[in-house]
């Protein structure tokens, strides 16, 4: 049993939990939770190891011992430890350290999400919960977003990340990829010279969503071939990120589904 929180692996996990560079530098990060761990298993993403305490109830049982019988290190700790560990204030007594490792995207994908500026960790978080739900193929996110693999993004994106291709790139990148697939890039825009409803999202689309302070930067725009707005009839100038987003995601999938491909 680990019962010093000056453990080596103990300041590794707190290490991680903190700092986006040292998770950049380790390509790994930290999965807390029964549900995260859960959803991590089932896709069986590789980790390096996991700690637990004693005092756990059968479905946190349950994923130690799944855990183990995939050849994950399996290490018991102490309650102490495992606060000291943990990002949460009442931590469920799990927790591992996972390769970070973003899914690959389909070879063509005709549906992904391009945020922009988002900082907020809960409201990424709740995009990347949408756009899977939403049944978008990858995710692209440029500099400026942030760090995806941080604990509050993994927590509001209730396993996501582990169904969804989550990709990190540079502008440059992100532009050749739209080319490549060939993707109609629309930005949701207060000021859109379009409502929502009107364009047409059966065709490959890229749905573009700004921040919570300025909205989309000059590159994002310039990536843009339409604009969208929501109607809004209420006393507000924006709606948040993650809920407009939303919006228009769900656009995309009401055409798709009344418009079916041909077979």
């Amino acid at each position: 049993m680990i019962t010093s929180p000056q453990n080596p692996r103990i300041k590794q996990v707190r290490a991680l939990q903190g700092r986006s560079r040292e998770r950049r530098r380790a390509h790994a990060f930290v999965i807390e939770g029964v549900r995260l761990l859960e959803e991590a298993l089932q896709t069986a993403w590789p980790m390096r190891f996991l700690l637990h305490t004693a005092d756990l109830d059968g479905r946190a049982q349950a994923v130690v011992e799944s855990a183990r019988q995939r050849g994950v290190d399996v290490v018991l700790v102490s309650l102490e430890v495992m606060r000291a560990a943990s990002d949460t204030e009442t931590p469920q007594g799990v927790l591992a350290v996972a390769e970070r490792m973003p899914l690959d995207a389909p070879e063509s994908p005709d549906f992904v999400l391009l945020p922009d500026g988002v900082r907020d960790p809960g409201n990424l978080g709740t995009l990347l919960r949408t756009a899977l739900a939403a049944g978008a193929d990858a995710v692209l996110l440029p500099p400026g977003n942030v760090d995806p693999f941080a604990p509050k993004v993994l927590r509001a994106g209730m396993g996501a990340h582990f169904h969804l291709p989550v990709l990190s790139l540079s502008w440059d990148e992100i532009a050749r990829r739209v080319q490549d697939w060939r993707l109609s890039m629309c930005l949701a825009d207060a000021a859109g010279a379009h409502l929502y409803t009107e364009v047409d999202f059966t065709q490959p689309t890229g749905i573009i969503i700004g921040g919570e302070a300025g909205g989309a930067g000059t590159q994002a725009r310039a990536l843009a071939s339409c604009t969208v707005r929501i109607p809004m009839p209420g006393a507000i100038e924006s709606l948040n990120a993650a809920i407009a987003a939303s919006v228009v995601m769900f656009e995309v999938v009401r055409q798709r589904a009344a418009n079916p491909p041909s077979p």
